[in-house]
């Protein structure tokens, strides 16, 4: 038992020392993730008799996983952003924004919940904190709290987003009827949901802010939980967060318009040049163009329509970088991935709004620019986690937990999916490190297999608020870069709640046998 606790503690260590890199030595985050690689290196080399050439090869695979497709996907999503604000368009989209409140309150809700969730579900690898947090920002929003809202705002989202990949990679890990997943999935969420609208108002002004505005923020919620639950039980992974967040834009959009006139506080009263100014239908489709193009192109390239998914899936390249496993390969797809498409996307949004290719370019070059130190993070996190699974250290933490609390275990299953998803960034990670883990749990407790696998994937929800990958695309996107540590802090409390709250609700679960 006591070798066992050391090694738990041993493979704890490079994340240990991220949090307190970031919370305490308020060290920049691409810092921090660079420091985490090293003791990730040096742990999996001494702990774990690692060879050398396997930890090198390891990092590299994560290396080659940050840039293609994370990297990627966020820097076409903050291209396109930017693009908008070049040529005007984001001007126009504020005052259509603005003309269906002037309230800061209904804007985080319509902004980072509803759009927000849309985007992760389309796209998800950090579009929906860059994209929605540099909105708000532009709006009037204090930077912080946007980056805060929409970190809290995208945590649930996680297990449904680009189109499903989350879940859809669960259930052929652990062999569970996809399906029924989604469903046990949705329905665990859907207390959560229930409330998260309502903290994100919280965030802008506590309990001042709630004044007036819990009526919008409960349609929001419900308005998305509810059709998530419907699309997971009949449709499957694929569409949850998608026909959810529709939903929950077309109702509480329409909603905010019939009480448009109602008062709004001085304190949360955004002032919007033009906001008040008729926008023809034509400028209106122009502006939101490259989003729409976005929406409409993903969804073809979607699994949802096979004859044009299968085709483009198929240009791609399997390699194997990992020397201690030569069944261990990376695909990267070439064309159907959502960075590439997005690029797309935005190029043609940019010719149609009548931008210069040249001009184009030069925002590219900006926006590199602007995200460089984000690039180093994600780097320095993909190449820490695939050394802590190649090595055995995430597998000496859940053996830990599993050998240690027995029937107790299922209060930390959330919490497995939620430290996955903070040493990756990403949902699927998590259930690729930790699913079978849970099923395995499952089995030796006699529990429902499909309640106690579904929970790493609630728990990813609590991990994406305070991956160092999110936090860092929030700070790039907002143009706080140096900033991680004081929003790892902020939202902390958060993530921590929800993980508690999930840790009782899997319990009690189990207990009732569920």
């Amino acid at each position: 038992m006591l070798e066992l606790f050391g090694m738990f503690v041993l493979a704890l260590l490079p994340i240990i020392w991220l949090v307190a890199a970031l919370c305490g030595l308020h060290m920049e985050a691409y810092k921090a993730s660079v420091g985490a690689l090293v003791v990730a290196f040096a742990c999996a080399m001494l702990g774990w008799q690692m060879p050398l050439v396997n930890a090198t090869t390891a990092a590299l695979e994560g290396f080659a996983m940050a840039l293609w497709p994370i990297v990627i996907v966020i820097i076409a999503a903050v291209f396109t952003y930017n693009l908008t604000v070049h040529t005007g368009a984001m001007e126009k989209i504020k005052a259509m924004l603005c003309s269906v409140s002037s309230d800061m309150r209904v804007l985080v809700i319509l902004i980072g919940w509803c759009f927000g969730n849309f985007l992760e579900g389309m796209a998800g690898f950090g579009t929906a904190v860059a994209i929605p947090a540099s909105m708000l920002a532009a709006l009037g929003v204090n930077p912080i709290t946007a980056i805060l809202a929409c970190l809290l705002a995208n945590g649930l989202p996680t297990m449904f987003g680009s189109i499903g990949i989350p879940t859809a990679t669960l259930a052929t890990i652990t062999g569970i009827d996809p399906i029924q997943l989604a469903f046990t999935q949705a329905l665990q969420a859907f207390p959560f949901v229930l409330v998260t609208p309502l903290l994100m108002v919280g965030i802008l002004g506590g309990k001042k802010a709630m004044k007036g505005i819990v009526p919008v923020a409960l349609i929001a919620a419900v308005s998305f939980g509810i059709p998530e639950i419907i699309a997971a039980r009949f449709i499957g992974t694929d569409l949850p967060d998608v026909v959810g967040a529709v939903c929950a834009l077309v109702i509480t959009f329409a909603f905010c318009l019939r009480h448009k006139d109602a008062e709004v506080p001085d304190e949360f009263r955004l002032e919007i040049a033009g906001a008040g100014e008729p926008i023809s239908a034509g400028d209106a489709l122009t502006a939101w163009c490259p989003f729409i193009l976005i929406f409409v192109v993903l969804l073809l390239t979607s699994k949802l329509v096979p004859f044009i998914h299968d085709p483009l899936s198929a240009i791609k390249s399997t390699v194997n970088i990992y020397a201690g496993n030569p069944k261990a390969t990376l695909t990267f797809s070439w064309i159907n991935t959502p960075g590439v498409l997005i690029f797309i996307c935005g190029i043609v949004g940019g010719i149609i709004q009548k931008c210069p290719f040249g001009e184009m370019m030069g925002v590219l070059k900006d926006t590199v620019k602007q995200m460089s130190k984000t690039i180093f993070t994600m780097l320095g996190v993909l190449g820490c986690a695939k050394i802590m699974g190649y090595s055995g250290m995430i597998a000496s933490i859940a053996a830990f937990f599993v050998g240690t609390l027995g029937s107790f275990y299922p209060l930390v299953a959330p919490l497995l999916g939620a430290l996955g998803t903070f040493v990756t960034g990403s949902g699927t990670s998590s259930e690729v490190l930790f699913g079978n883990v849970q099923l395995q749990a499952a089995n030796t407790l006699g529990a429902n297999e499909t309640w106690l696998v579904a929970a790493n994937s609630l728990g990813t929800s609590a991990g994406k608020m305070i991956a160092p990958q999110s936090i860092a695309i929030g700070c790039a996107s907002c143009g706080l870069i140096g900033k991680d540590g004081e929003i790892l802090g902020k939202i902390a409390k958060y993530a921590f709640a929800y993980a508690a709250v999930m840790a009782i609700l899997i319990y009690l679960g189990v207990l009732l046998g569920l």
